[in-house]
């Protein structure tokens, strides 16, 4: 007793704050006519605590969120809230102009957002690296349903319909609804399954993509017609060429400005989330602009959304950001709205109810058949069709938008919007077991598992997760080698750089170096040469150029505070006569706490900076440090498509001792190799593998270069605490007796001095 006792306290408690709520709104409402700052925050806290609460028990039993807060608005509307105390809801949630305009105001804010969001998780390389089979199954998809959604529209009876002699505006609206899958759903069931890098994942998920895309420029023609009354030829086609030209200026100029404007933001502006402030500014000019061409204004969201999300720095933060502020306050206010504006007491009537399982059958039917055909006609196997069709099948967040905008816009009436809805929640219901059914008997193929191995490797990677790198150099040979290999680097991501030129009058430096020769050419250079490379690689680098007039250590800390994940530095005279860093390094490095790469030219490179090592060679000891080295070893062989040796060597505090069992060491060893080697292997690396276990590390590896015939040595090393730079005795030892070029991979962590 006690146990269910505790388990109804939420429900009693909630039931409690809505009287007290109901009966001061009450009062509230009859101090005066004008709107009640009072009434709009009681509403902001019932949508929230009721939508909220819905979606966490959604959520427990295997459902998405937003159908919890759906249910929430049709709990507290006429529904049910409404028809068991009338009086109370219509005190809470009055249908005055003014007071209802405020928390309208809210909501369609929040529709900007929400598109802002799912404009921003829309990958545009996936879309592109299944696009055949995705636009396929999209076209059939939508075309399928819209023709049997705007079939229906024309045979409604007139009585459905706010304004008969619009039937065509009204047809092509349910139409639409009928047939556009809801990506938000569809992303978030597919993420929960853990089938999101799945194959027939990518392309259900890019299918919506290409459905929500689709849809939101339709749903922007149609307002456009709507807003005229009449099907204007010379309108519609005005409309669809000022979207046109929307979508390809954004594209195009519109890419490359939002990175700027967002690295602009984060570099100079000192204000607390001075990049959110600018990306809710870039929406609304966005949204205004497509209001101006004469569409709606969720798509001018959308496509913002879309190219914040393909800057490609501070992504995760941006979306960490916003989408904590959207989920819990906008996305249940404009959802639970939503919800409110549905009578689900209508359906009482037999043919109404008829008629709405009609409508859910024949947009099942629809989307399911077209969805299925369109997948045999992309390639797809039957089960792949199946799982697909399941998918595509929830309607969700995108028809609600679809039919709120319709509902505003007195194109449907209240009793369609309720028949929409009911559409839209049922299903929605219906895909999650649906498709985890159909995903749960789908064989998984040589070619895929590869993938997904190699894609789980980057995920707990470092290479993988750079966003943005930071290069150090001055007029030497040596930076013009560390800018080569920073570029091909960054080419197979198409990672931004800034090549921060320090030394004696740095400015006056770069800009007696020719074009051709500048560190910036260098690296642009092997940004396009790695980008051949890697079928999904950026290769066109954004390179900014600084050159300030102050100490080296006091430039390079005043970038470090913009968010850089690298830091690789390439200047002359790197170490010292006792085998450590000289001074200079010491300074730049001193105000950087990140990961740091520094990087030593020497024999071929020395005379050409710019070509390509022609073997690299990797030490690996099962330490960490070693194995991000190895990581950047096998990202650089892979992008310029060059033999990586890789060599165990012991670990400092062994120094080549014998071991006390030899056969578990040399498990272990063969172990960390065969690891390594199969990580290069993911990349088509073209790799061998040495033992040098029974030698002191540096003797090691340096009997391994002089085998291997390496001219380039890739070592991974710990930071030693201290008051100048420490990479340890190793790093050292290579650094001063090598005759060939070093680059040394410190992960930022600080290790105290034993």
């Amino acid at each position: 007793m006690v146990i269910r006792g505790r388990r109804l306290q939420p429900a009693i408690w909630a039931v409690i704050i809505l009287l007290a709520t109901a009966t001061a709104a009450g009062a509230e409402a009859g101090k005066a006519a004008k709107p009640s700052e009072f009434i709009l925050l009681a509403q902001i806290a019932l949508l929230i605590a009721v939508g909220r609460g819905l979606g966490e028990l959604m959520q427990r039993v295997g459902q998405p969120s937003v159908i919890g807060e759906l249910l929430g608005g049709l709990l507290l509307g006429p529904s049910l809230f409404g028809w068991l105390w009338p009086s109370a809801q219509a005190a809470i949630f009055p249908t005055s102009g003014e007071q209802k305009a405020l928390i309208d105001g809210i909501a369609q804010f929040g529709i900007l957002l929400l598109l802002l969001l799912t404009g921003m998780e829309t990958d545009l390389k996936l879309v592109r690296k299944v696009g055949r089979a995705a636009t396929t199954i999209s076209i059939a998809g939508i075309a399928v349903p819209f023709v049997c959604g705007f079939a229906l529209g024309e045979f409604l009876p007139q009585y459905l319909l706010p304004h008969p002699e619009a039937r065509l505006i009204a047809a092509l609206f349910l139409g639409t609804a009928l047939s556009i899958s809801s990506v938000k759903i569809v992303a978030v069931v597919v993420r929960e399954m853990n089938f999101m890098r799945r194959n027939v994942g990518q392309i259900i998920v890019a299918s919506a993509i290409i459905d929500d895309t689709i849809g939101w420029i339709i749903i922007a023609m149609i307002f456009s017609l709507a807003s005229r009354g009449t099907l204007d030829v010379m309108s519609v086609a005005q409309a669809l060429l000022g979207t046109l030209a929307f979508l390809a200026v954004s594209f195009t100029i519109g890419r490359r400005l939002v990175f700027r404007l967002i690295r602009w933001a984060n570099d100079n502006l000192m204000s607390t989330a001075a990049v959110i402030t600018v990306i809710l500014l870039l929406m609304s000019v966005m949204a205004m602009i497509t209001h101006l061409i004469g569409v709606h204004t969720v798509l001018g969201a959308f496509i913002a959304g879309v190219l914040v999300g393909e800057s490609p720095i501070l992504t995760r933060q941006i979306d960490e950001r916003l989408r904590g502020l959207i989920s819990s306050l906008f996305m249940p206010v404009f959802f639970g709205l939503a919800g409110l504006s549905a009578d689900l007491t209508v359906l009482k009537d037999p043919s109404l109810l008829a008629l709405t399982a009609a409508l859910v059958l024949i947009a099942s039917i629809g989307k399911f058949g077209g969805a299925f055909a369109g997948g045999a006609l992309g390639g797809l196997t039957r089960q792949e069709s199946y799982a697909l069709a399941s998918g595509m099948n929830a309607r969700g967040s995108t028809e609600v938008v679809i039919a709120t905008i319709g509902l505003s816009m007195g194109v449907l009436s209240q009793t369609m919007f309720s028949m929409i809805l009911t559409m839209a929640v049922l299903t929605t219901i219906a895909m999650p077991p649906m498709l985890r059914a159909a995903l749960s008997k789908l064989p998984l193929g040589q070619d895929e598992k590869e993938r997904l191995e190699r894609e789980e490797y980057e995920q707990r990677g470092f290479v993988a997760n750079l966003e943005r790198l930071l290069l150090a150099v001055d007029d030497s040979l040596n930076a013009t080698f560390a800018a080569h290999l920073t570029g091909l680097l960054a080419g197979g991501r198409g990672l931004p750089i800034t090549v921060l030129h320090v030394g004696a009058h740095p400015g006056l430096a770069e800009q007696n170096r020719g074009d051709e020769q500048s560190h910036e050419a260098a690296v642009i250079n092997a940004a396009k040469e790695s980008a051949k490379a890697d079928a999904d690689g950026g290769g066109n680098v954004d390179v900014l150029t600084r050159a300030p007039e102050k100490a080296a250590a006091e430039a390079i800390a005043e970038e470090a505070k913009k968010g850089f994940d690298l830091l690789v530095v390439g200047i002359d005279d790197v170490a010292d006569r006792d085998g450590g860093f000289n001074k200079g390094i010491d300074e730049l490095t001193a105000g950087f706490d990140g990961p740091l790469a520094i990087v030593v030219a020497k024999g071929a490179h020395q005379q050409h900076p710019t070509a390509n090592p022609r073997k690299i060679l990797v030490p690996v000891s099962g330490s960490n440090v070693s194995r991000r080295g190895a990581e950047v070893a096998i990202a650089l062989a892979r992008l310029s498509a060059l033999p990586l040796q890789v060599v165990y060597v012991s670990t400092t505090r062994d120094k080549g001792a014998r071991r006390s069992s030899t056969s578990m060491s040399l498990a272990r060893e063969e172990a960390i190799l065969k690891d390594i080697a199969a990580a290069a292997a993911r990349y088509d690396v073209n790799v061998a593998t040495t033992l040098r276990a029974n030698t002191a590390p540096e003797v090691a590896i340096l009997q391994e270069i002089a085998a291997s015939r390496a001219d380039l040595v890739v070592l991974g090393t710990d930071r030693i605490q201290g008051d100048s730079l420490n990479f340890g005795s190793v790093a050292a030892s290579v650094l001063g007796k090598s005759k060939v070029s070093v680059l040394l991979v410190s992960d930022g962590e600080i290790r105290p001095k034993s």
